[in-house]
């Protein structure tokens, strides 16, 4: 039977051991994640099936990990690097936007880069500084990167078997405060839906609701708060945050009219203002209100007794939605 019940963190496991039993050259870098199996456990059994040649703990150095794995890519590897946390991806940053993302350009398109960056991200679990990051603009903005992220268990088995599976280079965005969240995997029928594309998990008339990630869950719980009251909302996962699937966007838009874009990041200078700017030039004449945007605030992220505060939670999206039904 291919349909089990697993909880995300356990399917991100299933997709890379079935990647790595189907193509040799895959292998898997990242500090503790041999033998500990990760922080979250994410890689745990790995290095029993597939030993210490392709599962690797490496030294504590982010910059060396991705740094390595472009070298072995170059070297007909496909590599996935895990980051153990997002606030821990910065000391690779360089590696990641001047070698990584531009060595198929620079090439003019002779040398591939098929390595998989996977990042833990976002908040909700009580943790430390520079441990609940949401970096996706910054990675959004440098081109030659693809950036894919699940909500769900059975995204986060397709979504990393297609990371892992393309030939360029893919950050891979993993909402930690869902690890444990189960869901429904079918591990043999592919998905009818490309990686990049935004998939519609529900429909709705009155308003757009777009999110991602750790977020997803917050917009259909807003949704059914709204059918209470009568409000039919549309809620659209995303997915893909590079590239964007404008496409479904602009066909929700055109029908609801309104629009609000929820995400942990900061809202400033967030990956929000890029949609928003873009489906505002595309639906000009079908928006009856001002597009909405939830997120952050523009503080380094606070101390663990504060998230509640800082993260977009049921009553801060029902006041975007409100706001806008009210144009």
């Amino acid at each position: 039977m291919s349909i089990e019940k697993l909880p995300i963190a356990r399917a991100i496991n299933l997709g890379i051991r079935d990647a790595m039993r189907a193509d040799e050259k895959v292998m898997l870098m990242g500090e503790d994640i041999a033998r500990l199996g990760g922080v979250f456990r994410v890689t745990q059994g790995l290095l029993d099936e597939f030993g210490d040649l392709r599962v690797v703990d490496t030294p504590l150095g982010e910059a060396g990990i991705v740094g390595s794995a472009v070298g072995l890519a170059y070297r007909g590897y496909r590599p996935i690097c895990e980051i153990q946390f997002d606030g821990f991806v910065f000391p690779a940053y360089n590696q990641i936007t001047t070698q990584l993302a531009k060595t198929h350009y620079r090439t003019e398109g002779r040398v591939r880069m098929p390595v998989v960056i996977r990042i833990p991200y976002g908040g909700g679990i009580g943790a430390v500084e520079h441990h609940s990051e949401s970096p996706e603009a910054l990675f959004a903005h440098t081109a030659g990167l693809r950036i894919l992220t699940p909500s769900n268990a059975n995204d986060a088995y397709w979504l990393t078997r297609q990371a892992i599976e393309s030939d360029d280079p893919v950050i891979m965005l993993e909402p930690k405060r869902r690890y444990w969240v189960k869901g429904e995997v079918d591990t043999e029928n592919r998905p009818a839906l490309k990686h990049w594309e935004a998939n519609v998990v529900r429909e709705g008339a009155d308003l757009t609701l777009v999110s991602w990630g750790p977020t997803v869950p917050v917009a259909l719980e807003a949704a059914q708060a709204a059918e209470d009251d009568g409000l039919s909302l549309e809620v659209i996962d995303l997915r893909s945050l590079n590239p964007i699937d404008f496409d479904c966007l602009q066909a929700s838009v055109t029908k609801t009219g309104r629009l609000v874009i929820v995400h942990e990041a900061p809202v400033f200078g967030g990956l929000g203002g890029e949609i928003a700017a873009r489906l505002t030039e595309r639906c000009f004449y079908s928006l009856e209100a001002p597009v909405m945007r939830v997120g952050g605030y523009h503080t380094p992220y606070p101390p663990a007794r504060m998230e509640h505060a800082y993260l977009p939670d049921l009553e801060r999206v029902l006041d975007a939605v409100d706001r806008s039904l009210e144009h």
